[in-house]
């Protein structure tokens, strides 16, 4: 082998082996430290398929169910239970459209919060209020987009659709709740 552009001779067998392990090692734990803490902004439910979000100030987390009044609800399992977005993915939304604003209740997403990078969530558990959420994936736009923003709103909510979670254990959570990993 021959010498890198910072080494006087030929690079020792192994060397990058264990460099590249050693910063395998640090990129898990740099993905496993979240030490901070996002806010519970907004909270929406939707009672039917395409029927107007209901905006309310707290909510019911149902245990592998979802929240009350939402119509994920009804079904029991599955992955969609709740639906987060990030606060401060709406303006870039709202540029990609060329729009002056996005709200929240346009994308029907159940949870704005912000202040914590939701795919920093990835693989884990984490609690807002009284209620305590897991993360299952990543939250894709519709084919709705497009009706609610018109041509290219699919593609503008793309990468920045927020995430689903499951309800791992129950309770209230309201708005002000602080959204962080235990």
């Amino acid at each position: 082998m021959g010498a890198g552009p910072d080494l006087p001779g030929p690079i020792p067998a192994g060397f990058v082996c264990r460099q590249v392990t050693a910063m395998t090692a640090d990129i898990k734990q740099l993905m496993a430290a979240l030490p901070q803490r996002g806010k519970l902004q907004w909270i929406g439910l939707r009672p039917a398929r395409r029927a107007p979000i209901k905006i309310v100030k707290s909510a019911e987390l149902i245990v592998d169910q979802g929240i009350r009044g939402d119509r994920a609800a009804e079904s029991k399992g599955g992955k969609r239970q709740v639906t987060l977005i990030q606060q401060e993915h709406l303006p870039v939304i709202a540029a990609c459209l060329n729009q002056r604003e996005v709200k929240p209740d346009m994308l029907r997403r159940n949870l704005v919060v912000s202040g914590i990078n939701l795919l920093a969530l990835k693989d884990k558990r984490f609690r807002i209020g009284g209620a305590e959420l897991e993360y299952t994936g990543i939250c894709a736009p519709c084919s709705h987009m497009e009706e609610v923003f018109g041509e290219g709103g699919y593609n503008a909510v793309r990468g920045h659709g927020g995430i689903t979670a499951r309800i791992i254990n129950g309770g209230m959570i309201s708005v002000g709740d602080i959204v962080h990993v235990p």
